[in-house]
């Protein structure tokens, strides 16, 4: 199974989550501001910090670096708005976001988006929890990446026996 994880991290949590998810699928890891080629990819994982209830904007990325994030000039939403259709290609989306009630879900955000690419969303928008906006994650969500990673590569490897493929 080929796959790939896209993410978009200011803070070094996202970017966690996302290295954790792709050791376990044996996937290319990929930072959102370098658009890896989508040929041949079984799998698409896309995972961003969730800003302001949803996918960060230019002006919650400058809240971000005021805060001491790295800056960036586009995020994961950005990158979504410039992929091309991806017609019947299995994704799921992560999101990091802080341990509060009502903090929204970049992962919710970026799933729709996906949708509307005409990606089959293969699991339900998953969040990883930290305990401030600059973080650090709490304890064990590294090892509930791995192990939500491990979920989504047996659905598609079962998929594709099932295609005969």
């Amino acid at each position: 199974m080929r796959a790939l994880v896209v993410y978009e991290s200011q803070f070094g949590n996202t970017a966690t989550i996302a290295r954790a998810i792709a050791d376990a699928l044996g996937a290319t890891l990929a930072d959102v501001t370098r658009m890896p080629p989508l040929d041949g990819v079984d799998l698409l994982v896309a995972g961003a910090p969730t800003h302001a209830f949803g996918l960060s904007r230019p002006t919650t990325r400058q809240d971000a670096v005021r805060q001491g994030g790295t800056r960036r000039e586009i995020g994961l939403r950005e990158f979504l708005d410039a992929a091309p259709l991806l017609p019947g290609l299995p994704a799921a989306t992560f999101a990091t976001r802080i341990d509060k009630p009502f903090t929204g879900s970049a992962a919710q955000r970026a799933h729709r988006r996906l949708r509307k690419l005409g990606c089959h969303l293969i699991a339900p928008p998953e969040a990883f929890r930290v305990t401030g906006v600059a973080g650090p994650l709490l304890p064990g969500e590294t090892d509930r990446a791995r192990a939500w990673a491990l979920q989504l590569k047996r659905f598609v490897e079962h998929e594709k026996v099932a295609r005969g493929g």
